[in-house]
């Protein structure tokens, strides 16, 4: 199995220019090397992502987002590093001889073995004598041989089957247990799922990760659906049901139709309409929406058509307007869910439903009316200041115009003093949001600004590594330490010290952050060996300032006279040290 090399990534990223990438997705103007643009990271408003031809890499002055093109495309379209490398190779005309382009993380490789496993196994048990039954239900619920086949349904059985075959392939009870496949008793181990039709839950990548088992038999024990409990793989908040079937689709149709049940998306997409992805409960979580960011296209939510359902659909479209989704909403009549609408009317109708979905502020405009009497001045009044309270979270002026323009003239109520009670809540929003920000930047040290600089010429140059590591040794920071290490390896590695090579190379996030501030912001006149010398001479004095004063403190709180002595000596040993030094 062939595995792409550190130097062909690096020849793949030099063959094409970062500015053409980009400005195929998102529009760049030059101002003077660089070139700017809104940032599609964050909701943003002015163009706060500077993109360096030079140097080769990005970086968003508001969010911190930044990198070289590869993870540009990663994070964009929501794609794996392969699959980015593969991307900018097509585009420079590289023909990749291999189709796996990158060592998947093995860490959990033999849990995802076990899950795998356990899908064809229940798969199998479908198609044989015993899923007879199975098979007659789930034709009866519309779900043909192609259907059972494209979302890998199964059938669990009552003889603890799979237990006795992993157990005999070696897999250990307790990691089965994790994986939520098997209970543990003091006597023995027996399946969880027994008796169900079995339905993978896959994780964004098409991973097994989990099930959600229907019971089929009447003599079958409630709930009538079982889930996989969570497990170090099966995290709900982070999983979109479907999500990996769809994504080519929705990138496609630039829409995404966001349902709430596991049958609502395969009823769907069985049907035609395979953009269609769904909750794994009613809630939206961070990650959900992270993911759902990442693939830059409208959301049409169309959850259940019951109480609890037009609660979420109020709950999730605020979230996502919130984080300035394009949303729309479709409220179906008449059926429990999209699966029974679609059985009860067809496929036509639901997509009518589709085509006719509202904007999300005509749906809230409705739903803020639940359990009002408009006649009620009291009544009135807290329905107008709902409204008004949902604006401020909306940045589509024209649609806040609107809004208050109708307020206005439905309720006989002043323009004028709407756009005031409006403007009052977004100036205390803002101030609200300023003094919370967590992520406003701290001011870094005078120091910390001379270690950057060290690190900035760390990475233009092998002389100012080689001076680093004969003339300063380490830094004594470990965060600063990582940064060094990580270079001195990139360049023992790869003989050569490339910026956009290097942010390829690192893999933690964090760690790539503080690499890209460094490179954005450390501004130096000339690279020169002799910079270089007093930077480090200027970090050497700094330590020993630190030192005298830790013993200095010490010394004040020293009541031993020959421990005192020492102390003294040892200050006077450090500072004719630093004399003698100042002119190495």
């Amino acid at each position: 199995m062939a595995f792409i090399s550190q130097k062909e990534i690096n020849d793949i990223r030099n063959a094409v220019s970062i500015v053409e990438v980009i400005s195929a997705y998102i529009p760049l103007t030059q101002r003077g090397k660089n070139y700017f643009g809104v940032c599609p990271f964050h909701e943003d408003h002015s163009p706060s992502m500077s993109v360096s031809e030079e140097k080769q890499i990005y970086k968003c002055f508001s969010c911190g987002a930044t990198g070289n093109v590869f993870t540009f495309l990663e994070n964009f379209l929501n794609i794996s590093f392969g699959e980015a490398i593969a991307q900018v190779a097509e585009k420079a005309g590289i023909v990749l001889n291999t189709k796996l382009f990158l060592k998947k993380d093995t860490k959990y490789q033999e849990e995802y073995e076990i899950m795998e496993f356990s899908n064809k196994f229940y798969q199998n048990n479908l198609n044989s004598e015993a899923g007879k039954k199975a098979i007659a239900y789930l034709e009866e619920r519309g779900l043909n041989e192609e259907a059972r086949t494209s979302f890998d349904i199964g059938l669990s059985l009552n003889k603890d089957m799979l237990s006795k075959i992993l157990l005999k392939k070696n897999y250990s009870e307790k990691m089965l247990a994790d994986l939520g496949l098997v209970h543990q008793s003091s006597s023995t181990v027996y399946d969880v799922f027994q008796n169900r039709i079995m339905f993978p839950i896959h994780n964004l990548d098409g991973q097994v990760v989990g099930f959600t088992a229907r019971c089929y038999l009447e003599e079958n024990i409630k709930p009538k659906y079982l889930n996989s409990k969570e497990t170090y793989l099966f995290k709900k908040g982070k999983i979109l049901y479907n999500y990996h079937r769809a994504k080519d689709t929705i990138r496609l149709k630039k829409e995404v139709i966001l349902v709430e049940g596991n049958m609502d998306a395969i009823r769907l997409h069985i049907n035609g309409i395979q953009n269609v992805v769904a909750l794994m409960g009613t809630s939206l979580t961070k990650s959900q929406m992270e993911t759902l960011r990442k693939l830059h296209v409208k959301v049409i939510l169309m959850l259940d058509n019951d109480e609890a359902g037009e609660s979420a659909t109020y709950a999730v479209g605020n979230e996502l307007e919130e984080n300035g989704f394009d949303l729309a909403i479709v409220r179906l009549s008449k059926a429990k869910d999209p699966d029974e609408y679609i059985l009860k009317y067809g496929i036509a109708a639901l997509a009518e439903n589709i085509q006719k979905a509202i904007p999300f502020m005509d749906f809230k405009l409705n739903y803020l009316k639940k359990n009002k009497n408009l006649d009620s001045s009291v009544d009135l009044a807290e329905y107008i200041k709902a409204v008004i309270a949902s604006l401020k979270k909306n940045d589509d002026e024209i649609l806040k115009e609107v809004t208050l323009q109708k307020l206005s003239s439905d309720y006989n109520i002043s323009y004028a003093v709407l756009k005031s009670e409006l403007g009052t809540l977004q100036e205390n929003q803002i101030a609200k949001e300023k003094k919370n920000d967590p992520q406003s930047p701290k001011p870094k040290s005078s120091y910390q600004k001379i270690v950057d600089e060290v690190l900035f010429f760390m990475m233009n140059s092998e002389e100012y590594i080689r001076l680093y590591q004969t003339k300063l040794g380490m830094f004594r920071e470990k965060e600063n330490r990582a940064i060094a290490n990580e270079i001195i390896y990139f360049y023992e590695t790869n003989k050569t010290m490339n910026l956009a090579d290097f942010i390829s190379y690192i893999e933690t996030i964090s760690l790539k952050k503080e690499i890209m501030d460094i490179i954005e912001n450390v501004k130096v006149k000339q690279l020169s060996v002799e910079a270089m010398e007093e930077l480090i001479l200027r970090i050497k004095k700094k330590i020993k300032e630190e030192e005298i004063k830790k013993l200095k403190e010490d010394l004040k709180m020293e009541f031993d006279i020959q421990k005192k002595v020492e102390l003294t000596e040892k200050i006077a040993e450090i500072k004719k040290g630093s004399v003698e030094n100042e002119s190495y």
